[in-house]
């Protein structure tokens, strides 16, 4: 018998080896932050830009445009610490705390303090705090489900080598019985660290989004740098003047790069982020949102994800006939023998099921107990002498084959009682025999003593949650297929899939046949296998990645240890928040906070509408973009012409007026096709060459419009101060107009205004604002270089703006 340590010979180990706990992820330091965003080609233009004015043009420009970066670093600072704070609420409160023999006493210490050599004592309602040999245990029943995926409890015994059923593995729970154990492993060696070291292998990856625009963006950070040499060029042998050629470069240079993109993109993540908070989907990683507009395929454990992780008892046996929540007096009576040889505290799932199925059915609860027989000393059953009206009953429950060969029965009746047996475990229930007899006065040693008659089968299952059958079948409507895997038995796999509405023809493997096949056997079929049984968390990991190479979007959901892997490899992980373990969370990407199954449902949605919005709002950003290019050359081309556009009008459109005015688009609902209609393929470009032609067209309308506009402006004989002034205001109107118009590609203006759409309102009255601050107030007039306009000088602005806006909304009508 080991003999534990002193606290010295613990505190030389945990030198060596380090505390009995998982590594956490740091949260992200404010510079570290602040240094993914600063790092972009954008961002690193506009800093040397506004450089380049502190340094050699107006200090005031220079300092308005270095500060618009701070809006961007913002949102992302306060999204990334919200989603911190929310974790940190999820995860347990302290460590829990284990009795250790220590210095020849027994005492309560932290789990973390443990090492290899402890000697400690586990009882029923324990979380296992390290990997342990038993060494004594009495009648220890234990929940592996967090490793293996199985909600059926394991008997663990020092005798039983085979399997490590001799053996507690950290975090298993304890639900029945007592043990003294001997540590051999803590932390990172335990198989939940072994685990947790496997996600380290697993990188994050980009979405298509990000990928795309990144690319993008350094394509045009490249190009902006060559434009803006050919602009300045063109400048500097026209004025011959090298410090304005050089900022009218750096205009250039900012026009043709999207420096709205970040900027919309986080604020349409951070919202899509913020308004899934409604749905209890907490965001950890907002680019994830986005993506599951292409999800495909949603790989879901089995365990406390389609199920509640909770026995129920569900059906009976009784002479001859199977029933399922049939309240008859058979049934009554059997369920009543199995209450009688339950304990009411017990933390074990199966005697918890039958004293709820009792309680809810009105039956008797407490009666005398006169004696027990402990499950498995030495057979796997329990029984328990009570005194029911004076008179001595046993009632006992264990194992069919067991308690059936107590009673005596005929070797054809008991055929006929393992064939019933099978049939209810090929239905996924978890069967007890039930069996009573007169007992004398005094109690008999054995179980054999008595004579015993058998009453019939009760059979438990883990219920599927209630959402779980609708959530399936709007996931499909939506083109999503769903493939169960599960660390369970085929059998349980089949009948929960049956259950929960997934295809009949659906294919089941098994781990070992999984084992057999070869990566590429395993892609070619994977298409047609919609259940996975006996899988391991490798195996799990094996299987996004086979649909991966498929082309398949993989989201992937699960609450337990063993999921973590498969988590993190998903293009989209998503954690049970409630019931998941910690590990499962920190590898996912969303957390379900009420670990309703029907979240997801909400989450796909909001991923479409993410995606159609953000389509919209890069798609109008991508068009004004146009004007601001050829506005910004042409004064370097044509005699006589005035800079309608400087820089800081440009940082004013760019990060002010275009991101506030692209996120009415964040407030579109759903299109009303958006979930009955397949996801988008993994290879769709995000700005495909219809999508771009229609930017450009809308694009090259605007600056017609803008310079029809100032060329009858300028017949009138206005400066160049008030000529700028009037271009403006028409490019500002136009800008507004194409949003409106844009916001829906079926309802007319007039629609949405009657349907008091408030992105229209709330748009129109900012611009309105806008427009009047920077005409009327001389401050901001200065600033922008303008000069006092009378309104009625404005109005080939506004008829030109107008004209386009109806030429727009004819366009789509004509379109319908």
């Amino acid at each position: 018998m080991a003999k534990g340590l002193s606290h010295i010979e613990a505190a030389e180990i945990i030198k060596q080896i380090g505390y009995n706990e998982l590594p956490q992820s740091k949260p992200k330091s404010i510079f570290k932050i602040f240094w993914e965003v600063v790092r972009e080609p954008m961002f690193i233009l506009l800093i040397a830009s506004a450089s380049l004015y502190l340094v050699l043009g107006d200090q005031r420009e220079g300092i308005i445009l270095a500060s618009t970066t701070l809006f961007i670093v913002l949102i992302t600072f306060l999204q990334h610490r919200k989603t911190e704070h929310a974790l940190a609420a999820l995860k347990e409160l302290g460590a829990p705390r284990t009795t250790v023999f220590r210095d020849g006493v027994w005492k309560a210490l932290a789990g973390k303090e443990l090492v290899p050599g402890d000697l400690i004592s586990v009882q029923e309602g324990d979380r296992v705090p390290a990997d342990v040999l038993l060494l004594e245990a009495h009648h220890v029943l234990v929940n592996e489900s967090i490793l293996t995926g199985e909600s059926l409890p394991i008997e663990k015994s020092e005798q039983q080598q085979e399997e490590g059923n001799n053996k507690l593995y950290s975090g298993t729970m304890v639900l029945r019985g007592h043990a003294t154990a001997l540590v051999e492993a803590t932390g990172l060696n335990t198989r939940l660290g072994i685990i947790g070291k496997s996600l380290a292998n697993i990188s994050d990856e980009a979405t298509p989004l990000n990928i795309e625009l990144a690319q993008l963006i350094r394509r045009l950070f490249i190009g902006g740098i060559f434009f803006s040499l050919i602009v300045f060029a063109s400048y500097y042998f026209k004025t011959g003047n090298a410090l304005q050629s050089l900022l009218n470069s750096l205009s250039a240079s900012m026009a043709i790069l999207p420096e709205e993109f970040p900027v919309v993109l986080t604020v349409f993540l951070a919202m899509g982020a913020w308004r899934l908070t409604f749905s209890k989907v907490l965001t950890r990683k907002p680019a994830a949102i986005e993506a599951l507009g292409s999800a495909s395929v949603l790989c879901t454990d089995k365990t406390g994800t389609l199920t509640q992780n909770k026995l129920s008892l569900q059906a009976w046996h009784v002479r001859g006939a199977l029933s399922a929540n049939e309240n008859n007096k058979d049934a009554l009576e059997l369920i009543q023998i199995a209450r009688y040889a339950s304990s009411s505290e017990s933390a074990d799932g199966i005697e918890q099921a039958i004293v709820l199925a009792s309680v809810e059915r009105g039956l008797i609860q407490n009666v005398p107990s006169l004696h027990e027989y402990p499950f498995g000393n030495p057979l796997p059953v329990m029984a328990r002498i009570v005194d029911i009206g004076g008179d001595r009953w046993g009632c006992m429950k264990g194992a069919p084959e067991v308690v059936a060969s107590l009673c005596g029965i005929t070797e054809q009746d008991f055929e006929q009682i393992k064939a019933d047996v099978t049939a209810m475990a090929k239905n996924g229930f978890r069967v007890l025999g039930i069996a009573k007899a007169l007992s004398p006065e005094i109690p008999p040693t054995t179980l054999n003593e008595l004579r015993w008659q058998w009453q019939g089968i009760i059979g438990f299952v883990d219920p599927i949650r209630d959402e779980v059958p609708q959530a399936i079948e709007l996931l499909q409507t939506a083109g999503i297929r769903v493939v169960m895997i599960t660390g369970d038995y085929p059998e349980t796999a089949k009948y929960i899939a049956e259950q929960i509405g997934l295809p009949n023809e659906v294919i089941c493997v098994t781990g070992s046949e999984l084992d057999n096949m070869t990566n590429e056997q395993l892609e070619v079929q994977i298409k047609q296998i919609g259940l996975f049984a006996r899988s391991t968390p490798i195996q799990k990991l094996r299987i996004v990645q086979a649909l991966k190479a498929q082309g398949e979007c993989v989201a992937m959901i699960g609450d337990g240890v063993n999921d973590a892997p498969a988590l993190r490899a998903a293009h989209i992980g998503i954690a049970m928040g409630m019931k998941g373990t910690d590990v499962a969370r920190e590898a996912s990407n969303l957390v379900l906070l009420d670990d309703h199954f029907e979240r997801i449902v909400d989450a796909v949605k909001h991923g479409r509408r993410i995606y159609d919005n953000l389509q919209k709002a890069m798609g109008y950003i991508m068009t004004i973009h146009i004007p601001i290019i050829i506005l910004s050359i042409l004064p370097a081309w044509i005699m006589n012409m005035p800079l309608l556009l400087m820089p800081l009008h440009i940082v004013f459109l760019e990060l002010i007026i275009d991101p506030v005015c692209a996120i009415a688009f964040e407030n579109e609902p759903n299109e009303t096709n958006s979930m009955n209609r397949p996801p988008r393929p993994l290879t769709e470009t995000f700005f495909g060459w219809h999508k771009l032609a229609k930017s450009l067209t809308t694009g090259f309308l605007i600056t017609a419009t803008v310079l029809i506009g100032y060329s009858l402006s300028k017949k009138t004989g206005h400066t160049d101060d008030e000529l700028r002034t009037i271009a403006f205001t028409c490019f500002l109107l136009c800008n507004v107009f194409v949003i409106i118009t844009s916001l829906s590609g079926t309802q007319s203006v007039i629609t949405l205004i009657r349907g008091r759409n408030k992105s229209v309102i709330w748009i129109i009255g900012l611009a309105l604002l806008l427009l009047i601050l920077s005409l009327r107030i001389p401050a901001w007039m200065d600033l922008f270089h303008f000069a006092p306009v009378p309104w009625i000088h404005l109005f080939p602005a506004f008829f030109m703006a107008f004209v386009l806006f109806i030429g727009l909304e004819s366009y789509k009508l004509f379109r319908q």
